[in-house]
């Protein structure tokens, strides 16, 4: 870029020292020497436009021999850089609808606002791969580029947009668009396209809480609420704030998760109390049974079965590796 720039820097120059060249060399006006140092820069050919003596014209022989070549070389220099740049961006966007294709069990977040690029920050943060849908392809190139996110741009209430995010294969779906209905749609369209899908979505007003449930959607988020009954619970419990702060801290070791038990994991069959969850610092506050019977907190007795959906606190890695994780949200 700074190459063009200069580029542009030097013509301008050219341009003002033919002008001030024929001007002194005539007695024409400033317009008219302007018109003659383009006519000869350029080489278009009309008639003079400024009368010339000899030594003018020994000027305007020595202006054409210098500015035609750096004229030549600027527009050679420019049009490389802008063919440069459209090929670069055409392999860029290749190279990322490859990296989406390749990508499974991942999420999708839609709409790049405020609560979406939160979203985007806590996943890269913790590693999770995800892909940004929003219409607004200049502010994803802008923000998404650099931090190395994939994205698509398209409307994600849109199936073809859906479908380039590869929502046959993700694991789970927010929807933070600005509109109420645009997150109805977004849930509806994701709905049908799979089945299987976490489906995350925002409501801004109470009243659409419901439609955007019966359109299928897992979980319904209303930023209001949430921060209401946050700010209560604050006021009647002040020292839960540090425990919360624990568990959702940024760059923060501690997870509170849920997991899936797989079959084929080694506490299948076992007590908590047989376990060395404890001892690997994982401490499990709750039990989910595959037929929704729910334990909070599970006695020491309690046997771990597989299908059980486990609420563990304690460091991710250990997480992952004790109770082989199938899923994690």
């Amino acid at each position: 870029m700074r190459r063009v720039v200069g580029i542009v820097g030097l013509l301008v120059l050219l341009l003002v020292v033919g002008t001030i060249g024929f001007r002194v060399f005539s007695a024409a006006s400033w317009i008219d020497c302007l018109f003659m140092s383009v006519i000869t820069l350029t080489t278009v050919g009309y008639d003079q436009a400024v009368p010339l003596d000899d030594r003018g014209k020994m000027f305007a022989v020595a202006y054409l021999l210098l500015g035609f070549g750096i004229f030549t070389y600027s527009a050679f220099t420019v049009g490389q850089w802008v063919v440069s740049t459209e090929v670069h961006q055409i392999w860029e966007r290749r190279r990322m609808q490859k990296s989406i294709e390749a990508l499974t069990d991942h999420f999708i977040v839609c709409g790049m606002g405020r609560m979406g690029r939160v979203i985007c920050e806590y996943l890269h943060e913790r590693g999770r791969p995800f892909v940004v849908v929003d219409r607004d392809g200049d502010m994803l190139h802008e923000t998404s580029r650099q931090a190395g996110w994939p994205y698509v741009v398209g409307d994600a209430t849109d199936d073809e947009t859906l479908r380039a995010a590869g929502i046959d294969r993700a694991r789970s779906l927010a929807t933070v668009l600005h509109t109420d209905a645009d997150n109805v749609y977004v849930v509806l369209s994701a709905r049908l396209l799979n089945p299987e899908l976490q489906i995350i979505a925002r409501a801004s007003e109470e009243d659409a809480i419901t439609k955007i449930q019966r359109a299928g959607a897992t979980r319904v988020v209303s930023p209001f609420s949430s921060g209401a009954v946050k700010m209560a619970r604050f006021m009647l419990n002040p020292s839960l704030e540090d425990f919360i702060e624990v568990a959702d801290t940024r760059n923060n070791d501690l997870e509170l998760v849920d997991v899936q038990v797989l079959p084929e994991s080694r506490y299948v069959g076992r007590t908590l109390a047989e376990t060395d969850l404890r001892a690997r610092g994982v401490m499990v506050v709750g039990i989910r049974r595959e037929s929704g019977e729910r334990l909070m907190p599970p006695p020491g007795d309690t046997r771990i079965e597989a299908g059980d959906c486990v609420f563990a606190f304690g460091r991710a890695e250990a997480i992952n590796e004790v109770l082989d994780i199938e899923g994690e949200n």
